[in-house]
């Protein structure tokens, strides 16, 4: 029996959410997220719209396993953004997303347990106006066959919602597939009953 997860959750929107606090101002900025070079292209972009801004403090979480992550406080006293921040995230039981919180210094030291509260606080009002989704895990296979066999393929892919990654059409063809890992034994089961159709991990 497998055990392993079937679905993860995350966002598939972006929201900003404001908080304020003697003077300071924090613009949480969520949005999903799915790779690393695609974080950096968005913190590049926030940087350069605000540019006087004093933080880009952020954190995300990347992955249907949700293993890799990382947090940055920007500056500000160790543990007191980026960790709040990445709490968040982990609060709502989320991946494949990303928080980046800039903030607008007002004058005022806040100390860290108020640093704490003020970029866990937006954070959290950022997450919360966004509606969370659940999305199928998938297991990449990959499939060989003969031409004539596309479309009894085809229709059990169909059928199990596969994401098709990449195909080679030729004579023989190869196809290189998501199959949603709840209907995983069901899909190989239907696919290698079709004569000639060949399955294996990718």
């Amino acid at each position: 029996m497998d055990s392993r997860p079937t679905a993860y959750v995350t966002i598939d929107q972006s929201s900003v959410a404001e908080f304020s606090d003697r003077g300071s101002r924090f613009l949480a900025h969520a949005f999903p997220l799915l790779s690393e070079e695609a974080f950096r292209d968005r913190l590049r972009e926030l940087r350069k719209a605000h540019p006087k801004a004093a933080h880009h403090c952020f954190a995300w979480r990347i992955g249907t396993d949700g293993t890799r992550f990382r947090a940055s406080d920007d500056g500000e006293p160790s543990g007191s953004a980026g960790r709040p921040i990445l709490g968040q995230i982990d609060s709502r039981g989320i991946t494949d997303a990303a928080v980046i919180v800039v903030r607008y210094f007002g004058g005022t030291l806040l100390g860290v347990p108020g640093l704490i509260h003020a970029y866990r606080s937006a954070a959290a009002l950022a997450l919360q106006i966004v509606p969370l989704v659940e999305k199928p895990i998938e297991d990449t296979w990959r499939l060989e066959f003969d031409y004539t066999l596309v479309n009894e393929v085809m229709t059990v892919l169909k059928r199990h919602t596969c994401n098709l990654v990449r195909q080679d059409m030729q004579l023989f063809c190869q196809f290189t597939v998501g199959i949603p890992r709840r209907s995983l034994d069901a899909c190989l089961t239907q696919l290698r009953n079709i004569h000639g159709v060949e399955a294996t991990p990718a």
